[in-house]
């Protein structure tokens, strides 16, 4: 166990991104197609291939996921990642089609200090080929692929992972990019908010503070008064190798949301975009009901470590004005 996505076998991450525009693109990739569905919280999401995922809609398996920063123009990062999977014949086959299925997300970083003058054509659909090109079982956490660009309300965002597995064996895993509109950390001291569910410290081992002021339950929110539902979201991705059905999986992305609630605060903002895929690569059995109840429940766990990993991961960008980083501030 690496405490990763691919701590899940048959699953693959590449990042791919540019220091001079700051942004980049994550791809998520499955080595066989897993079942999948998504649950949107957030008021300001950027979705590809959403209904797809509804239970009620017809495809059950997909091929991919693509996390992207540039806002709706990180929409294309899925083009280049599908283009990599159809070179290689993976994807939904219709009679003589092949077409690779690759829902994607992604987070607004056009505002941090990066070059976005790139011409006709944002270097997404590109950044998605590299990014699925460089996938393994091994990635960089922090300031890297959709991360790069990514910031809170007051410290620089980044990418995190986690993982964990059941007492009767199943595993489950989350990657998330953390852009939120609120803070990930307690007041202006370095405790996080998903303290209790730290696992080896994971993210510094500075647990809670001894008691909570008036000033730390405040809301910090980034931008102030001046905050954009179009900026923020927090990007979250759960896989497991349990055996669910589309349903299921639907069930077990909304168990996993309340993992963003344990990590950041406030979340679920008309301000933020927030979204959790959660995809089942079916290798284990599962009871329906309490087996998927307590597989939830640790889901949602592992993404309030991810969240926090992604920020005490992260390295500022060198910028006038820039964020700075969990350990600029705390070491």
């Amino acid at each position: 166990m690496k405490n990763l996505l691919t701590d899940i076998a048959g699953v693959s991450v590449g990042h791919a991104d540019d220091a001079v525009i700051a942004s980049g693109v994550t791809a998520i990739l499955f080595e066989r197609p897993a079942v999948a569905s998504i649950d949107v919280r957030g008021g300001g999401p950027g979705t590809r291939e959403d209904s797809l995922l509804s239970p009620h809609n017809v495809v059950e398996a997909i091929d991919g996921i693509t996390l992207s920063g540039g806002s709706a123009l990180g929409l294309d990062a899925a083009g280049g990642v599908q283009a990599w999977l159809a070179e290689r014949g993976r994807g939904f086959r219709i009679r003589d089609a092949v077409i690779p299925i690759v829902p994607g997300a992604i987070c607004f970083d056009l505002l941090n200090g990066g070059n976005k003058a790139w011409g006709r054509f944002p270097p997404y659909r590109d950044l998605g080929y590299a990014a699925a090109n460089a996938a393994s079982d091994n990635f960089e956490l922090g300031s890297v692929g959709a991360g790069m660009g990514a910031t809170t309300a007051n410290l620089k965002g980044g990418l995190g992972s986690a993982s964990a597995v059941t007492d009767d064996g199943v595993k489950v895993a989350a990657l998330a990019v953390v852009n939120a509109v609120g803070s990930v950390t307690v007041g202006s001291g370095p405790w996080f908010w998903a303290a209790p569910f730290e696992v080896d410290s994971e993210f510094g081992g500075r647990g809670l503070p001894p008691a909570f002021t008036p000033d730390m339950l405040k809301l910090r929110l980034k931008g102030g008064a001046d905050a954009t539902a179009a900026e923020n979201t927090t990007l979250v991705v759960v896989v497991t190798d349990a055996q669910l059905t589309k349903p299921q999986a639907k069930r077990l992305a909304m168990i996993a949301q309340t993992g963003m609630a344990r990590a950041i605060y406030p979340v679920h903002a008309p301000l933020d975009g927030d979204v959790v895929f959660a995809a089942a690569t079916g290798a284990k059995p599962v009871d329906p009901l309490f087996g998927l109840t307590k597989l939830g429940a640790i889901a949602a766990n592992t993404v309030a470590r991810a969240i926090a990993r992604g920020v005490h991961s992260a390295t500022a960008l060198p910028f006038p004005g820039a964020l700075p980083s969990w350990r600029d501030r705390f070491g």
